[in-house]
């Protein structure tokens, strides 16, 4: 156990692992029911493993305290579905509040977006990205599982007259399924300031049959958009791992993820932690360090820190993908992906 003085330190002290990366961005899973059934990540829809006890708004609380102290400033709510939580309000409400955390976002599949878009707003969101995997209803059904397209639609409509900072949408692209998508989204953002983020196919590890069959290499789409007159922004700090482009005859930008691009980790700026306190270190991570044990009561705070800078140490410099090595993550909600 640390002597009191050197704890003091360690509680100020940026979380930074043995590769000199620090990490200012948390993305907090609060369940992992979701209610669609996209075909990359839960083909056959949510199936509960025993009894689900999700982190309660107070273990959040306590969570968000703890790693706030320690450098971080941006967080997003994650799931699963986050907004299919009751209190998803609420939870909003905690993390905005805390002085330290300058960002608040979240990701969502959209399906209550048209509602509560201006509530959320008003308990603190700022940022909110939105899974659209294809503009084309019926492929959007295909790949989702659910005929939820124009409710969706609406959902982003509403984020946009809310105020947000910033509205993304993501899509998966898929070869052979939305991958001729390309130009319908490229219209859509000529007009509409959204920023589309399309992440390349990652493989889990119950799922290379699916990777081999719909793989889309980011590498592709990156030369593609150079090709006509997309410009690679500089990197902000916010980006993380994201390739981030704009045209001048577009309101929205493009960004890619692209998990197989060298040096990909390098900027890896972010940690997880589960619905149910466990704490991962990368997504491929194949298991978790457990935290709620110590998300009990704000008096075991400096242990948790502890807790968090001590497993820092453990933390890989790469996720090993190129390798073939998947980890045992069967599917991204999970653990927020």
């Amino acid at each position: 156990m640390l002597s009191p003085p050197t704890l003091g330190k360690v509680i100020m002290s940026q979380l930074q692992d043995n590769f000199g990366r620090k990490f200012h961005y948390l993305r907090m899973s609060v369940t992992d029911v979701c209610n669609f059934k996209c075909s990359y990540c839960l083909p056959d829809g949510y199936h509960p493993n025993g009894k689900q006890q999700f982190l309660s708004l107070s273990e959040i609380e306590n969570l968000v305290s703890a790693f706030s102290l320690v450098g971080t400033q941006k967080i997003r709510i994650t799931g699963g579905e986050p907004t299919l939580r009751k209190d998803f309000t609420d939870i909003i409400r905690v993390v905005a509040d805390n002085p330290r955390i300058h960002t608040v976002a979240t990701t969502t599949n959209g399906y209550r977006l048209e509602k509560h878009a201006k509530e959320w707003f008003d308990a603190g969101l700022r940022r909110i990205n939105v899974s659209v995997d294809s503009l084309d209803p019926k492929m959007f059904y295909q790949i989702t599982g659910e005929n939820k397209f124009d409710e969706v639609m609406r959902g982003i409509d509403a984020a946009l007259s809310a105020g947000f900072e910033r509205v993304k949408v993501n899509a998966v692209l898929l070869k052979g399924m939305n991958d001729k998508d390309l130009p319908r989204f490229l219209n859509w953002i000529k007009h509409t300031p959204i920023d589309l983020r399309f992440i390349e196919l990652m493989e889990t590890g119950l799922g290379r049959e699916y990777f081999q069959a719909h793989h889309l290499a980011g590498a592709d789409i990156k030369a593609l958009l150079q090709a006509e007159g997309w410009q690679l922004d500089i990197p902000s700090a916010d980006d993380g791992p994201a390739q981030n482009f704009s045209h001048s005859d577009f309101k929205g930008r493009i960004g890619l993820i692209m998990p197989y691009a060298t040096n990909f980790c390098a900027s890896c700026n972010r940690l997880r932690v589960s619905a149910k306190g466990k704490l991962h270190l990368c997504l491929f991570t194949e298991s978790g360090i457990d935290l709620r044990d110590l998300l009990q009561h704000p008096s075991q705070q400096a242990e948790l820190i502890e807790r968090l800078h001590g497993q820092l140490a453990q933390k890989k410099e790469t996720h090993y993908l190129h390798q073939g090595i998947t980890g045992v993550t069967q599917h991204l909600a999970s653990i927020g992906g």
